[in-house]
């Protein structure tokens, strides 16, 4: 029995197993007259998948089912596949970002797509907060390939196959050249891999879009007609209540306004936070005189404050990496404030114990409250308001706003950005 896999022929998750499977020369063989939403619903391939989703490869041995698990089969298919790596770290290094394009790059694509195509409830809210953790993804990626031309290793992995899958939607149905190019590694290693001829075979002509989709009306499924229930002769037909009479002067009660934060409330500022977080993220050269100068030529010190922050418990940060996952954690629950603020984290040391320090740029004159209120991380760091009249503290701004290194004479472990 041949490989076949059940799947339409535009389908991104089919696309990562037919991929490895012309890196592996393994026959699979695509079901060209399949239709989604009638083929996946057969009694004969819910025996195959009993939630009705798409991919589903049929082997000789039985189904398997998700497309990650699908790839993997067709990969190891062959004796010693590249695919895998060539030692036990490269294959630990391409099982970690197989999950890392699973859960942060292509989840966060997909709460930022699907409601906008009207198949889930669009809140804004949650775009933003979908948009916002994807960006964080695509930073840590595009500082990897910054010097990697490969996810793993020196070749194509099955890691370079599941990711670039996972962004070949995003790429062609939203992300949109002024959204990829705050990501200049993450681009040149799209474009690179797609033109690959075993990519290119399978995924055809990609072409970035040119605009983010509307806004579309959500699509309900149809709901079963309740069956009528008989009538009881003794049951009287029940007359509609009459409209309750209004009392003389009564109105209707108008919409209550929806609350705004209180910063909202401020007068208005001189400096647009999305027009410097933008000279940020699009300055690549002489950043000083570009990015900082223009930093503080919008600079209101009237609607903004910055603010130094330390954290207090240094000694107790021996492990990078948990020392890299206690800021990043930081920084994503300080999502709530991405409206209103820029912060600038740095790890700072060549062996343990690492010091942790930040700059912070808020809207208004103190740290707003409801950061305070709902982030406990607060509470770990000392925080001192920035006296921009001295030329010191300036400069240490600068400082950390460039990620210079040294800082302060040590070296930087890592510089995280929250914008």
């Amino acid at each position: 029995m041949a490989l076949i896999l059940h799947a339409g022929n535009k389908n991104k998750n089919a696309f990562k197993a037919l991929i490895a499977a012309e890196y592996s020369g393994v026959n699979v063989e695509l079901v060209e007259t399949f239709e989604m939403g009638v083929s996946n619903k057969t009694p004969e391939y819910l025996k195959m998948n009993p939630i009705g989703k798409v991919p589903v490869l049929q082997t000789p041995d039985g189904p398997i089912f998700e497309s990650n698990a699908i790839a993997r089969y067709v990969t190891r298919l062959k004796a010693d596949s590249p695919l895998f790596g060539s030692s036990s770290i490269e294959y630990a290094h391409i099982e970690q970002w197989i999950d890392f394009s699973s859960l942060e790059i292509d989840a966060n694509l997909l709460r930022w797509f699907i409601p906008r195509m009207g198949f889930a409830v669009y809140l804004p809210p949650a775009e933003e907060a979908a948009i916002s953790a994807l960006k964080r993804s695509l930073e840590a990626l595009n500082l990897h390939l910054a010097s990697n031309t490969y996810l793993v290793g020196h070749s194509v992995t099955l890691a370079d196959i599941i990711m670039i899958c996972n962004l070949v939607m995003g790429f062609s149905r939203i992300l949109t050249k002024s959204f990829t190019s705050e990501f200049p590694h993450v681009e040149r290693y799209f474009w690179t891999m797609v033109n690959q001829p075993n990519f290119q075979k399978i995924l055809g002509e990609v072409k970035q879009t040119e605009s983010v989709p509307p806004v579309q009306s959500a699509k309900k499924p149809l709901q079963p007609k309740e069956p009528a229930k008989p009538k009881s002769r003794e049951e009287p037909k029940k007359e509609p209540a009459p409209p309750k009479a209004k009392e003389a002067g009564e109105e209707e009660e108008a919409p209550k306004p929806k609350a705004k934060n209180s910063l909202d409330l401020l007068p208005p500022s001189k400096m647009i936070l999305d027009e410097w977080k933008r000279l940020y993220s699009n300055t690549k050269t002489n950043f000083r005189e570009v990015a900082i100068k223009g930093f503080w030529d919008m600079y209101d010190p009237e609607g903004y404050s910055l603010w130094f922050c330390d954290y207090k418990y240094n000694d107790e940060n021996t492990v990078s990496f948990v020392t890299l996952n206690k800021v990043g954690g930081f920084l994503q629950r300080m999502d709530l404030a991405r409206k209103y603020a820029f912060g600038k984290m740095l790890v700072i040391g060549s062996e343990a114990p690492f010091k942790v320090k930040g700059l912070w740029l808020f809207r208004g004159q103190e740290i707003p409250k409801f950061v305070i209120d709902e982030c406990y991380d607060m509470e770990l760091y000392e925080w001192k308001k920035v006296d921009i009249n001295n030329e010191a503290e300036k400069e240490r701004v600068n400082q950390m706003i460039e990620d210079l290194e040294p800082f302060e004479g040590e070296a930087l472990l890592d510089a995280k950005c929250f914008k």
